[in-house]
């Protein structure tokens, strides 16, 4: 396997959740926030990603992500990393919301791929070159999920990025498997599952872990997923994993949080709560993940 594993990318492993943001009307609900990262350590998850697309990243005010940022690095109280989710679809504001995230002190750095602009191979190492400069020494993680940005990180321009100093790890959400398994043998990047239900297959593959959104309301289960690769508990899990995406994430997660009793139920625009429809079968999955 890559070096990564004994490298600056090791730090990165296990179920690492991509935590929601609660509101309370046009608020952050920040009491909600350091319960749900409390909870989170306490059942074994191995990091939280901060303000990233599960966290309602597009439409969060920069303040916003400094208090969501500083509330889970003083509730994680250094047991577990928490990552910022820095990346926006432009070279500048990425810049600033990293260098930010760096004066903050947080352990690392999420930047996803420029989306809707649709930069070319040689704009994406550019782009995420300036990111990783801008992290300042803290490590920098790609996020590759074509299905929500309409680019990717070809494997060439993997290996060309593998080579810049602080970009340490790369989530993929690209479906491809048999790439995971190329990319954790060729580079010395971590590789980080971007989908529940791809991560057994990727773990198998040479994957570290797991950016989760399920985490978040089976973080003991998912833990223990990463730590022990079992395939039965993928299995139990599965139904859990899909029914959380019947409709755009993280409408499906925070609909079952609020089932859980542990947030309010709230969104923000464009972004609405889960249809009436999908309702029992988001329900019916947290009965059968045990989760309520």
């Amino acid at each position: 396997m890559g070096e990564s594993r004994g490298g600056a990318g090791a730090a990165f492993s296990g179920s690492i959740v991509a935590i929601v943001t609660p509101f309370k009307g046009e608020d952050i609900d920040l009491d909600a926030f350091t319960s749900l990262v409390e909870w989170q350590v306490a059942s074994g998850t191995s990091g939280i990603v901060v303000a990233g697309t599960t966290g309602e990243s597009a439409t969060l005010h920069p303040e916003e992500r400094e208090s969501l940022c500083k509330r889970a690095l003083a509730a994680a109280r250094g047991r577990v990393p928490v990552i910022a989710g820095t990346g926006t679809n432009a070279t500048w504001s990425t810049v600033q919301l990293t260098r930010a995230a760096a004066q903050w002190g947080v352990d690392g750095m999420l930047v996803v791929t420029p989306y809707y602009n649709k930069p070319t191979q040689e704009g994406l190492v550019l782009h995420f070159e300036e990111a990783a400069r801008a992290a300042a020494g803290r490590p920098v993680i790609l996020y590759d999920v074509p299905g929500r940005t309409a680019v990717t990180i070809k494997e060439s321009t993997a290996k060309r990025l593998a080579r810049i100093h602080g970009i340490v790890a790369l989530k993929d959400a690209t479906g491809d498997l048999e790439r995971v398994g190329r990319l954790a043998e060729e580079t010395p990047l971590a590789l980080l599952s971007g989908d529940d239900a791809a991560t057994l297959e990727c773990m198998r593959r040479g994957a570290t872990g797991v950016i989760s959104v399920a985490a978040n309301v089976v973080p003991e289960k998912v833990a223990r997923l990463c730590r022990e690769e079992d395939a039965r508990l993928h299995e139990e899990l599965l139904p859990l994993f899909k029914a959380l995406f019947v409709e755009t994430n993280p409408i499906p997660v925070k609909f079952a949080l609020h089932r859980m009793g542990r947030i309010r139920n709230e969104l923000r625009l464009p972004l609405v709560p889960l249809s009436a429809e999908h309702e029992p079968t988001v329900a019916e999955a947290l009965r059968a993940a045990g989760a309520i």
